[in-house]
């Protein structure tokens, strides 16, 4: 299974690394609580001592054990020194951005992620559905369905409405399946009153119809009362899934819009 993860421990001191390892799970936080004689719990009680606390950060995930333990071992060859295209090849997407060890990211240390999502309004689709049913969805081709298959359970996402304005934040319960599946309070799902009926076209092709994630919403406002910021830079994109790590500014433009503390939310 793909659930390893490397982390590193840095001394605030100095910001210089002074340990690598791989793990899962809770892992990386055990050596806080090390009361061995070994070099590294010293350095660990050294910095406490000064009423600190090492800096843990995972700097790559969704690794098999094999690979996870691949790459914690090339770190160690490298402890101490400068690292250089750590994040290119292969495994570019499972490692942390460089020069971000200074804030936590979605999907590194905070398990879940936050990211903007695309309404993308039309025949099959419409956020007076999503909203009042709890769910968004894409589809009409690969490439859209293959981006709304990227939601994990727990993931926070950011509701855009081109022409309007962010409309909702909410976090994914169910991970997406085609719409034909999806079954919402022991109904399915196209047996409700759809605003949009045209959900149900090519509901027996597995290219082409729409997908459906769950959705909690924290969140929402009508389209007309979309929020927005004409020339403010705020981020949208035509994907149906983007990151929103990046976007420092549209994060917090979210969080005094809807009244919501976007960290708090991710786990």
């Amino acid at each position: 299974m793909n659930d390893y993860y490397v982390y590193v421990y840095i001394d605030p001191r100095s910001y210089e690394e002074f340990y690598f390892g791989k793990g899962r799970g809770s892992r990386k936080d055990a050596h806080l609580s090390d009361n061995s004689d070994s070099d590294k719990s010293k350095q660990i009680k050294a910095i406490q001592k000064e009423g600190l606390d090492p800096i843990v950060r995972v700097i790559a995930r969704d690794l098999s054990e094999h690979d996870a333990l691949l790459v914690e071992k090339t770190l160690l060859w490298k402890l101490g020194k400068q690292l250089t295209n750590i994040s290119s090849g292969h495994y570019a997407a499972n490692f942390r951005p460089h020069s971000s060890l200074h804030k936590k990211l979605s999907g590194f240390d905070y398990q879940n992620g936050l990211y903007y999502y695309n309404v993308g309004e039309g025949e099959t689709r419409c956020w007076n559905d999503y909203k009042k049913y709890g769910f968004i969805s894409a589809g009409g081709g690969v490439q859209w369905r293959d981006q709304i298959l990227g939601f994990e359970e727990g993931d926070v996402v950011a509701a855009y409405l081109k022409g309007a304005g962010f409309v909702g934040i909410g976090r994914i319960t169910a991970i997406a399946k085609p719409v034909r599946e999806l079954i919402l309070h022991g109904k399915p799902l196209l047996s409700y009153p759809l605003t949009q009926p045209g959900m149900a076209s090519n509901v027996h092709n597995d290219e082409l119809s729409e997908y459906v994630a769950l959705v909690d919403w924290l969140a929402t406002v009508e389209a007309k009362d979309a929020k927005w910021k004409a020339k403010s830079g705020l981020y949208t994109t035509p994907l149906v899934k983007a990151s929103l790590d990046n976007q420092p500014d549209t994060v917090s433009y979210l969080e005094s819009s809807f009244n919501l503390s976007i960290p708090a939310l991710l786990i």
